[in-house]
């Protein structure tokens, strides 16, 4: 993990997410219908919901297809949202050239195998305290805090932070 993640984070405007072991736990429940179900952590969203706000970009990139999960983010105000991505790595290239985004700005966090072409990629490689260790071995960040259990807040905060948009000077959130 290189100390200067934070310098990094200064710079960077476009967080990009991937949902299982981010979001998730890891865990899905199935139930008798066949449905898929997760858990999504309350400050996360938070999170997510306010670095919109205050103009960060969030972006979505996952291999799941529950559109579910997308009227989760879209009712966090996240538009840009590419679910059943398998082939993660030439979204994104697409997606950074369509809306001339420097790679340096970008800030990936991701969990396991399929994750590391994009991670490999970005300016600012991020994962959860869990995630596989081929993973943690190229990461800038790793946050202490597990996949489901707060890591993307952790993220987000720290970038919000920063940049002087977590707490007006009284100590108020904006």
């Amino acid at each position: 993990m290189t100390l200067n993640y934070k310098s990094k984070l200064k710079e960077i405007s476009t967080f990009v997410f991937d949902i299982d072991g981010v979001f998730t736990d890891n865990i899905v429940y199935l139930t008798a219908d066949g449905e898929q179900m997760r858990t999504a952590n309350v400050r996360d969203g938070y999170a997510v919901q306010l670095a919109v706000k205050k103009g960060l970009r969030i972006v979505i990139l996952s291999g799941g297809k529950n559109e579910i999960v997308r009227k989760r983010f879209e009712s966090l105000g996240v538009k840009d949202i590419f679910l059943g991505s398998s082939e993660k790595l030439p979204i994104l290239q697409a997606y950074l050239k369509q809306n001339e985004i420097d790679i340096s700005t970008v800030c990936y966090m991701g969990d396991d195998i399929p994750d590391l072409p994009v991670l490999q990629y970005v300016g600012l490689k991020t994962c959860p305290a869990d995630a596989a260790s081929e993973i943690k071995e190229i990461c800038d960040y790793i946050s202490d805090r597990n996949g489901g259990k707060g890591c993307v807040r952790d993220i987000l905060e720290q970038a919000l932070k920063i940049k002087n948009l977590w707490l007006d000077a009284e100590g108020h959130i904006w």
